[in-house]
């Protein structure tokens, strides 16, 4: 799903939770290449398919379903007025016991999804629970065991979880003007800010399918981005880091995007690598109306993505913007941490 489409409402409602709150529920999901896709059952028995994204588009709650998938499934929409201006939203979604995903509270016109002008669809989703929807929820990614959980209210974290701090651009009484996230890491010794992203999408080249860690039937992967001014300038500091031409065509003919192994990054007190980037636009990424960090509450060189993630499990606690990373496998402790 195209993350970069434009959305209507940007300014998130609190996402709340009926008695639910009070017990940890497995989400229906399919994991695939490093993605994890939602797959709800609606009382038709039809299944959505939803990236689980955390960068990907959306506001005020909603999850972000594609017109296609509105339209296989007769699915009910209406006009909403939100700031001056006018969305498609799904008016309501009625799943089996126990198959269905935790609702919003607070939604603009109490709809329950946005409907893209366009569809963006990668590898065949409906759409994506991105940042409108998963902020004000507690989830836990756990990749090697290939489970998304939606957590209590009383989570804590348990003994050897590392934590990150998340920047989330703020209005003048704290609240959340945007669910996407910002987490720091470090490179070469460098610390750079980047957006929390388990949706970074690669589609390798036959030159890069030998960097992807596996890939969908349609050839499709998970990554980390860097931006090309900081992809330059690794290259130029580090010759003898990997380089691969031409190694992406997600972008297609718009961009011709290079992969750029580093031997390591640190985040969240843990040591992973080696980790493959790849190259993003710096326009992609700048604070210009429609680059990255204008949704950001500070500029960001790329994303973090599920090639650093699929070591750990990692939960994302929103309401105290924390994120918590347990050490599976193929990672190092920098130090002890104090929870």
């Amino acid at each position: 799903m195209n993350k970069r489409v434009a959305v209507t409402a940007m300014v998130l409602a609190g996402a709340g939770l009926p008695a639910s709150a009070l017990e940890r529920h497995e989400v229906p999901t399919l994991y695939e290449a490093g993605h994890f896709y939602a797959v709800p059952m609606l009382e038709t028995g039809q299944r959505l398919r939803l990236l689980v994204d955390t960068g990907g588009a959306g506001g005020g709650g909603w999850y972000v379903l594609g017109r296609k998938a509105v339209s296989r499934l007769q699915l009910a929409t209406d006009a909403c007025s939100v700031d001056e201006g006018k969305a498609e939203v799904v008016t309501s979604l009625a799943f089996r016991d126990g198959q269905g995903l935790p609702a919003s509270a607070g939604t603009p016109c109490h709809s329950v999804a946005l409907v893209l002008p366009v569809d963006g669809a990668v590898d065949g989703e409906d759409g994506l629970l991105g940042a409108g929807y998963l902020p004000g929820h507690i989830w836990t990614f756990d990749y090697p065991a290939r489970k998304l959980w939606l957590e209590s209210d009383a989570w804590t974290p348990t003994r050897g979880m590392h934590a990150a701090s998340l920047g989330f651009p703020r209005d003048g009484q704290g609240r959340a003007q945007t669910g996407f996230a910002r987490i720091g890491a470090t490179v070469d010794g460098q610390p750079f800010d980047f957006l929390l992203d388990t949706g970074a999408t690669a589609r390798p080249t036959d030159a890069g399918k030998s960097t992807a860690t596996s890939l969908s039937a349609h050839g499709i992967g998970v990554t980390s981005y860097i931006v090309t001014r900081v992809f330059e300038r690794w290259h130029r500091e580090h010759p003898s880091w990997r380089v691969v031409e031409h190694g992406d065509n997600l972008l297609g003919a718009r961009f011709d995007s290079r992969l750029i192994e580093v031997p390591e990054i640190e985040v969240a007190g843990w040591r992973v690598g080696p980790v493959w980037f790849t190259e993003r636009p710096d326009a992609a990424f700048g604070e210009q109306p429609g680059g990255m960090s204008s949704y950001m509450d500070q500029p960001v060189v790329g994303v973090i993505g599920a090639n650093v993630f699929m070591h750990f499990s990692m939960t994302l606690d929103y309401p105290a913007a924390k994120a918590w990373f347990a050490c599976v496998e193929g990672c190092r402790a920098i130090q002890a941490q104090r929870r």
